[in-house]
């Protein structure tokens, strides 16, 4: 029994909405984006961002695709308020791109705002008051008839500002009832239309409603039942646009996000990588890549996304999480053998198949399409796999090892990786390839050889070989040159193994003039690996039946 004291918190009873449509909806276009980095975003960094690292921060914002963003508190931080002014009085602001500032309702701070974006060509004036039981209770100590009166006066003045404003600024007006996740459905309708009757939007000039999960009080599943309920109730549906500003309390905001949507909003304010007050608000990178993942354009263009967390992380002096959904450095990595295997072989699938969806295991997108390479997607630790490792030689150094020989090879760079507790590079799995199976000259080495024709059917070979220091000269015929050369070998060690196994490619990855063989002999129940690299096929496959042998003769025998 747990010893956490569970009983002083309540569940949140869910919406009576049996006839609730969102679950069988499908979200089909991306949502408005609104970002709030240089407001919410900045106003939770241990250190808020400098004008200069502001300015940059919007100008990437632009270049993403943002139309809207909400820029500050102007009325509250004379940083954000010179934002502003410098944002429009040097013309940084593109056309089709509208600002965005925060007012609480009252009458100095909306004068204050209104001043701070004069001239602007577009600009959403926001106007927020808390709308909560707790916070009408605890806080501010007024019922809801008194919050509704304040939230009124305070869109008053904001028609009346916006009326009186002669710098030809196109306004748009935004409510939010603050705190909205733990307001009651009913009352957060009866407010907003309060405002929305002082507003007067229509269907040409709509007002904004902006619903927030202050704070991530519910399951995804009642935030979307809320957003339903009140889509469903307010006079003013068709001359509104219903916008969700989640946080990220309880670890769902993206699944709040999207279940929104489903149930009817039609817009976004969010942050790049979550960053935000508490556990942050939503994530719009995620959001916007996880509408990408299922063939719906995000209108973002995340496509080079180291990028977006260089801005990111510059400014902001945050890190981004190595997990973190899309951009971490570790998303498109498989450290498990059967994740390596399952990719190896979508990704052959695909490369063989004419098919343009893209269908690779444990890969919801292609790295590819946000700027990643395929150089990290399989990376060697001791848990990894053969076929990781056999899609790393082949992929970057060209060598396809037979699978038998796979397992083996897979077994000793396991046993390196464990024994020093640490991942191996490209480069060391090479290495250990080639120091373990290719051109191995110890104790026996392949000095010379002259190849002859007897017949149609038996070839001889004459060489000579150096074992342990001695030379040799070695004479046989078989039906062909290994097979020669493996009957000589047998008759001066007195073993007869079988080749069991041959294969040999064009090592395509370093030049096609050279030729890599790989040969397993078989003796008994032992089996002995080799590998062998030339410019001329008969030397590498000469070389692989050596490097064999020369695991036979060390590893000892079986017969």
């Amino acid at each position: 029994m747990s010893t956490m004291n569970y009983q002083k918190y309540r569940s949140y009873l869910p919406v009576q909405l049996p006839d609730r449509t969102w679950p069988d909806k499908q979200i089909t276009q991306a949502p408005i984006w609104c970002s709030v980095d240089l407001r919410d975003g900045n106003q939770a960094l241990e250190i808020p961002m400098t004008l200069e690292q502001k300015l940059d921060f919007f100008a990437y914002l632009v270049k993403i695709g943002f139309k809207e963003i909400e820029i500050g508190f102007p009325a509250a931080s004379d940083t954000e308020f010179k934002l502003a002014r410098h944002l429009i009085d040097n013309d940084l602001i593109p056309d089709d791109v509208t600002i965005q500032v925060l007012t609480q309702a009252r009458p100095e701070i909306i004068e204050r705002t209104f001043e701070s974006v004069r001239g602007a060509k577009k600009a959403i004036i926001h106007l927020y008051n808390s709308t909560s039981t707790l916070q009408r209770d605890v806080v501010f100590r007024m019922n809801q008839v008194e919050i509704t009166e304040l939230a009124v006066a305070g869109a008053k003045l904001v028609k009346d500002f916006a009326a009186k404003d002669a710098s030809g600024t196109d306004f748009t007006f935004e409510y939010s009832p603050e705190s909205f996740s733990g307001t009651e459905p009913d009352f957060a309708v009866r407010i907003c239309d309060a405002v929305l009757d002082v507003w007067q939007p229509t269907l040409a000039k709509k007002a904004i409603i902006n619903l927030p999960n202050t704070v991530e009080m519910t399951m995804p599943n009642i935030h979307a039942d809320v957003i339903e309920y009140y889509c469903r109730n307010t006079r003013w549906r068709q001359e509104s646009i219903i916008s969700l500003h989640p946080h990220n309390d309880r670890g769902t905001a993206v699944a709040s996000t999207e279940l929104g949507l489903l149930a009817g909003a039609d817009r976004v304010e969010g942050t790049l990588f979550g960053n935000g007050e508490r556990t942050g608000n939503v994530d719009i990178l995620t959001c916007a890549l996880n509408l990408f993942s299922q063939g719906v354009d995000p209108k973002l263009d995340f496509s080079n996304i180291n990028e977006t967390i260089d801005v990111y992380e510059r400014n902001t002096g945050m890190d981004v999480h190595p997990r973190h959904p899309y951009a971490g450095a570790l998303v498109y990595t498989a450290f498990s053998g059967s994740h390596q295997d399952a990719i190896n072989k979508g990704v052959k699938a695909l490369e063989e198949s004419t098919n343009v969806t893209w269908q690779v295991p444990y890969l919801p997108i292609d790295p590819a399409d946000v700027g990643r390479s395929y150089d990290p997607i399989i990376r060697i630790n001791s848990q990894s796999g053969k076929g990781g490792m056999a899609y790393i030689l082949e992929r970057h150094f060209g060598y396809k090892l037979p699978k038998e020989m796979q397992k083996e090879y897979s077994l000793i760079v396991t046993d390196i990786s464990d024994h020093e507790a640490r991942e191996l590079e490209f480069a060391e799995l090479l290495d250990i390839f080639k120091a373990n199976y290719e051109n191995l000259t110890s104790p026996l080495k392949l000095e010379n050889f002259v190849e002859s024709f007897v017949s149609d059917s038996e070839v001889a070979i004459d060489a000579n070989i150096t074992y342990e220091g001695e030379t040799k000269r070695l004479q046989a015929t078989g039906n062909g040159v290994l097979d020669a050369f493996n009957r000589a070998l047998s008759e001066n060690f007195g073993l007869y193994p079988n080749i069991s196994g041959y294969s040999q490619h064009a090592l395509e990855k370093e030049s096609t003039s050279r030729a890599v063989s790989y040969i397993s002999l078989t003796l008994g129940d032992q089996t002995c690996f080799g590998a062998g690299n030339s410019s001329n096929i008969t030397k590498a496959s000469l070389r692989a039946l050596v490097s064999a042998w020369n695991h036979l003769l060390t590893k000892g025998t079986t017969s």
